[in-house]
């Protein structure tokens, strides 16, 4: 009778402990997991959100990196955290890649984490090389249609956003243009000046300078909205690619199996600290543009996204270890 008692009361009594246990998050300081290190996109804007992330829980928010493996090393590290809404990754576009760019993954996008909200998202820009004899995106199309194979794009990588927003480019202009690879968005730029290359596909915030400076012409951005950075600059859908849309985003995300309600106040918090107008503008001046929502409408999101360029990196035949 004493172990049905037990049996019947262990499931009530792990109901009232995680109860207790939502109530009082956050005790302790918060952890921003950043799966890549200093210096770049995701680190800044992690770093830009701890302040005001910390004022909304009222509890120290630290950022620590854990780069490697394209992402994959910090996301893996916070699949494996205590389910407790402490640890955070700081998600980006690595989730919805990995799955198909990496033959073996330690773990699973969706399955693995509880996603809290996305907070921004920076698009990408077209720019080429003054030289090339066209001055918008449809003439580079038709350029390219008529010359197959003579054009050139450069990328920081394989399977890096820009070349991801090549590629789609490419599948959905119906054009053939060749992928060269450089080590990092750096090296790439300094080919596209030299006239290495014709093209490439960069994040909007370091191409900005290059452009206004006019070392490249700015043919298109990635966004479904033109953004705020190069507002005479014309989206991929208004050119003719209807629902062409590649954004280096960033959200929060937890360790699966996190109570909902540590997630709900983890979200809550977010929404408020992107309401400042504080962190909006130090996002916005980075070529930013800040979105809130649910829970349920960043996973979505991220679903969405690995359904999106699965076929787009098999297209290209590269793959992993």
């Amino acid at each position: 009778m004493r172990r049905l008692v037990a049996a019947l009361a262990a499931p009530l009594l792990l109901a009232c402990a995680c109860v207790a246990q939502a109530q009082q998050f956050p005790s302790r300081p918060v952890t921003i997991v950043v799966p890549y290190p200093p210096g770049g996109l995701i680190d800044l804007v992690a770093r830009a959100l701890q302040p005001f992330l910390q004022t909304a829980l009222g509890v120290s928010v630290l950022a620590e990196n854990h780069g490697g493996a394209g992402g994959n090393v910090g996301a893996e590290f916070v699949a494996r955290a205590a389910p407790d809404g402490y640890t955070l990754l700081l998600a980006n576009p690595s989730l919805a890649i990995s799955p198909t760019l990496y033959k073996k993954l330690n773990y699973r996008p969706i399955e693995d984490f509880a996603y809290v909200g996305r907070y921004g998202s920076v698009a990408n820009v077209l720019v080429v090389n003054p030289s090339l004899p066209v001055k918008t995106a449809r003439e580079l199309v038709a350029y390219a249609k008529q010359n197959p194979g003579r054009l050139n794009y450069g990328s920081p990588g394989y399977g890096t956003s820009p070349q991801l927003s090549s590629e789609l480019f490419k599948s959905m202009s119906g054009t053939y243009i060749v992928h060269i690879p450089f080590r990092g968005a750096g090296p790439a730029t300094a080919a596209l000046f030299g006239g290495e290359i014709e093209m490439m596909i960069d994040n909007i915030p370091p191409q900005v300078g290059n452009i206004r400076a006019g070392k490249v012409r700015a043919l298109a951005v990635t966004s479904l909205q033109r953004s705020s950075a190069l507002p005479d600059v014309p989206t991929m859908d208004e050119i003719g690619l209807k629902g062409y849309e590649v954004v280096a985003w960033f959200g929060l995300a937890t360790r699966a199996g996190t109570p909902r309600e540590i997630v709900l106040r983890l979200n809550a918090a977010l929404n408020s600290a992107t309401s400042d107008p504080k962190l909006r503008e130090i996002l916005e001046s980075r070529g930013s543009t800040v979105v809130q929502g649910t829970p349920e409408d960043f996973e979505g999101f991220v679903k969405a996204e690995i359904a999106k360029f699965a076929p787009v990196i098999k297209r290209t035949g590269v793959q992993v270890e």
